[in-house]
Order: C-alpha cells, then structure tokens, then sequence
C-alpha cells in the first residue's frame, strides 16, 4: 500500500510540474504571437511609407524629365512645365 500512495504522490508532483510547464508555454506562445503581429504591423507600415516615397520620387523625376520644375503649393507639389 506505501508503494501506492508514494506513487500517487510522484504522479501529482508530475502532474503539477507538467501543468507549470503548459502555462508558461501558453504564455511564450501568445508572447510570440502579439511580437510578430507587431513586426507584421510595422513591416506594413514601412513598406507603405517606402511605396509612396517612390511614387513621390517617380512624379518629380518624370516631371523635370519633360522639362517641367516642382513648385511648392499650399499641401501639394505642383509640376510647373515651361
């Protein structure tokens, strides 16, 4: 009977260590989750802010390529052709 009760005892040990386990699991898992959500964001936004600077640098180029010059309005740039 000892033999038994010392058995039940190691399996609980077990069983709680095992469960200490999961949880901290659960939390590097969600921990990991919410970082790449958040490199995804951030990847979005620097390829958004890369994609308009280039559309910007493409109109400026294209304007003074037909002999125009870049003229600053109230909240946009003008191509002025000559």
């Amino acid at each position: 009977m000892s033999d038994q009760n010392k058995l039940a005892k190691q399996t609980l040990k077990t069983d709680s260590h095992e469960v200490g386990r999961q949880e901290i699991r659960a939390q590097q898992v969600s921990i990991k989750s919410w970082t790449q959500k958040i490199l995804v964001v951030l990847l979005c936004v620097a390829s958004f802010y890369g994609g308009f600077k280039s559309y910007e640098s493409n109109m400026v180029n294209d304007c003074k390529a037909n002999g125009g010059q870049m003229i600053e309005g109230q909240k946009t740039m003008l191509c002025q052709l000559s």
